[in-house]
């Protein structure tokens, strides 16, 4: 990315079964679901969203493969995205086990994002 436009910031979390997936796109949710950029268009090369790029950084208390990159990149409307999977976010405990919520243990994964807009 050659210029950085905007970065938003959020943070998911998945309480029963143990989904980082889940927990990673509810972060980017968090960090882009209350935003518009009615300028971007002006902005890019011919006014195509395509152009846009979007590098995503997630801090996860999880192995980086325990999240389906493709499926948190589906969450971005435009833009060619990058995902980087760091150390971060938070295990945490919720005191209670529900198997028919799919639950293996009683961990709570809590997981930020990072989204950098730009082109």
């Amino acid at each position: 990315m050659n210029k950085v436009l905007f970065i938003e910031m959020g943070m998911g979390v998945d309480l029963h079964g143990q989904d980082a997936t889940t927990a990673a796109v509810r972060a980017v949710r968090n960090a882009i679901g209350h935003n518009s950029l009615p300028g971007m268009r002006g902005l890019l090369p011919d006014g195509d969203m395509a152009n846009m790029k979007v590098e995503l950084t997630l801090g996860a208390p999880v192995p980086a493969n325990e999240i389906d990159v493709e499926q948190v990149k589906r969450t971005f409307p435009y833009g060619q995205v990058t995902v980087r999977i760091v150390p971060g976010g938070l295990l945490a405990k919720s005191g209670v086990v529900l198997p028919d919520k799919g639950d293996k243990n009683d961990d709570v994964i809590i997981i930020n994002a990072v989204v950098e807009v730009g082109m």
